[in-house]
């Protein structure tokens, strides 16, 4: 039996043996039979790129492949973050062509929302810019979407690298190592994280509503006051 087959047989038996493997999961798996360690880089690229695919399931996945002996761990780790830089370098490029005047144009035409308030989330980013991109690589849904705003204010491309870097090898090592401990239990992973995910999703949401609501009530004095 060749090692792809290996790699599939083993973690299909993992998954249960009444269930088959699919969505997310057996899309990694594929791609892994298919190209090794370069495989599991590329699916990360693409979670950078697209966040709903969800890293908390292709990285313990690449630590247990790593356990099968398909690739080393040092493998997993290495290919994983430079798929994570990858996809970071190419949002940030997004960020940089959609610039700065292209982003008010689109703000001034936004209902609720005044010039002012993007000014002071660059002034916020300016002054804390690399403490979010480092950490920011540690928090699901920011993880892919603070390079964007790294490219709109031309934060120097050295410096992006090398906080992306950083932050994506402490995320990624953690999460392949834990994949790696689990064995066949690499699934349990995406249970823990989803919760930490649902979490910082409601407080989003929650300061979305709660911004909403200060907004229209300002809005509405003002045309009391006038």
């Amino acid at each position: 039996m060749t090692p792809a087959a290996v790699l599939g047989s083993t973690v299909l038996a993992a998954a249960g043996e009444s269930e088959e493997l699919g969505g997310v999961a057996g899309w990694a798996v594929d791609l892994m039979e298919k190209l090794g360690a370069p495989g599991a880089g590329l699916a990360i690229a693409l979670e950078n790129l697209f966040p709903p695919l969800p890293s908390e399931v292709i990285l313990p996945l690449a630590g247990f492949t790593a356990s099968q002996g398909s690739f080393t761990l040092a493998e997993a780790i290495g290919w994983t973050t430079a798929g994570s830089v990858l996809g970071a370098v190419l949002l940030y490029a997004l960020g940089v062509v959609i610039g700065r005047d292209r982003v008010y144009w689109v703000w001034e035409r936004l209902p609720l929302v005044k010039t002012q308030d993007l000014e002071r989330t660059e002034a916020w980013f300016g002054r804390h810019g690399r403490k979010a991109v480092f950490f920011g690589r540690m928090i699901p849904i920011f993880r892919s979407l603070i390079s964007v705003p790294a490219g709109l204010e031309r934060m120097p491309f050295g410096q992006f690298l090398l906080l992306t870097l950083a932050g994506s090898a402490i995320w990624n090592t953690t999460f392949v190592l834990a994949g790696y401990w689990l064995g066949e239990q690499w699934h349990r992973v995406e249970q823990y994280v989803g919760v930490f995910q649902w979490v910082v999703i409601a407080a989003v949401v929650l300061g979305v509503c709660w911004w909403l609501v200060l907004r229209v009530r300002a809005i509405r004095h003002e045309r009391r006051s006038a």
